[in-house]
């Protein structure tokens, strides 16, 4: 399953040549993950409030292909690739009228109020496949 998420980029999102600063794509790339996993019936709010659990970035391995400039509409498309009982990893893309910009693998873990790691709960393993 694809999710697709679209954003444009805004002159804030950029350098003084118009084109999007390198950071910001990880900044598109996050806003997509929170609307993946809202999609799937998760409520991050009420998962921390009510089991301490929250997710966190462990690994980002990025690859610049191609710059976004000022005013581009562009689409992240987010995939799982894999999922345990602790840590989900997803690969994103970002494109422009479907030439592919930006891509990333990102490793999601879940962890506890006290920042340790903590277990899926099987509710949430089944939503994210």
């Amino acid at each position: 399953m694809i999710h697709t998420f679209s954003c444009r980029v805004y002159y804030e999102d950029t350098d003084l040549a118009g084109i999007v600063y390198y950071a910001n794509y990880l900044k598109f790339i996050e806003r997509a993950r929170t609307e993946w996993v809202r999609s799937q019936g998760v409520d991050q709010a009420r998962l921390k409030e009510e089991q301490g659990i929250v997710f966190a970035v462990r690994r980002v391995e990025a690859d610049y292909l191609h710059p976004a400039k000022f005013d581009d509409e562009l689409t992240i498309e987010t995939r799982v690739e894999s999922l345990t009982g602790a840590r989900i990893v997803l690969s994103q893309d970002v494109l422009r009228a479907g030439e592919k910009l930006f891509s990333a693998h990102v490793t999601l873990v879940a962890i506890g109020a006290n920042g340790a790691p903590a277990r899926l709960p099987a509710i949430l393993r089944r939503p994210l496949h």
